[in-house]
C-alpha cells in the first residue's frame, strides 16, 4: 500500500509543498482538479489525514459523495474513485485506454461500487481520468 509523501499529521500540505513533491506531475493534478470544477462548480475539497499508514490525502466531493481521492507520492500521484455499476459499464464501452479498462475490470467491487486506483505519471492517463469523472458525474 502506498503512503502519501505528506505524513506529518501536524502539517497540512499547501500548494507550495504539493508543487515541490509532485514535480512535473503537479500540472496533471491541477488539470484534473480544474476539470472537476468546470463540470461541477459546486464541488468541495479537503485535505484529510487518515493515519500513519496513509498520511494526507486530498478529496473532491459533490453534495453526497466523494468524486475523487488524490494521494500525493514522490514525483507523481495516484487517484482513487468508486464507480457504480452503470458507470463501470459506461466506462468499459467508452474511449478510455485499454490500460484503464483493465484496471476497472480487475478492481475490487464493494457494496458502494468498484474501487479503482490509477497512478498518474503522464498526460494520457489524465485524459482517461477526466473521462471517468464525466462518467461518474453523469451517473
Amino acid at each position: 500500500m502506498d503512503t502519501s509523501i505528506f505524513s506529518d499529521k501536524n502539517k497540512i500540505p499547501d500548494q507550495a509543498l504539493l508543487k515541490k513533491a509532485l514535480k512535473k506531475t503537479y500540472d496533471y493534478w491541477a488539470d484534473i482538479r480544474s476539470h472537476i470544477y468546470s463540470e461541477y462548480p459546486d464541488a468541495r475539497e479537503a485535505w484529510n489525514y487518515s493515519g500513519e499508514k496513509s498520511g494526507w490525502t486530498f478529496r473532491v466531493m459533490d453534495k453526497k459523495r466523494v468524486i475523487i481521492y488524490f494521494m500525493p507520492l514522490d514525483g507523481n500521484f495516484r487517484i482513487s474513485m468508486v464507480l457504480g455499476k452503470k458507470a463501470v459499464m459506461e466506462a468499459l464501452s467508452s474511449k478510455i485506454s485499454a490500460d484503464v479498462k483493465s484496471i476497472i475490470r480487475s478492481a475490487k467491487v464493494y457494496g458502494e461500487g468498484t474501487g479503482i486506483i490509477i497512478y498518474v505519471k503522464n498526460k494520457k492517463t489524465v485524459n482517461d481520468i477526466k473521462n471517468l469523472i464525466d462518467i461518474k458525474l453523469s451517473n
